[in-house]
């Protein structure tokens, strides 16, 4: 059973952009559509090994979200 919801958020909402959606440049060949970890981590503000970790739902403590103004 994969109670990791917050894991499957992040996984369809990389896939669904690309890099043109950001404002991105796009480089070398992609093996899978949508954004990059690295660029997603670049794009949050936050270290790319805490995104996958996020992602892998390995991280069970989550910081909450702060918008940057």
């Amino acid at each position: 059973m994969d109670d990791n919801h917050l894991g499957g958020f992040l996984r369809a909402r990389r896939a669904g952009a690309q890099p043109e959606d950001v404002g991105m440049a796009s480089y070398g060949a992609r093996r899978a559509t949508g954004l990059r970890r690295e660029e997603v981590a670049v794009l949050a503000g936050v270290n790319v090994d805490y995104h996958t970790r996020l992602e892998q739902g390995r991280e069970r403590h989550p910081s909450p979200i702060r918008v940057r103004t």
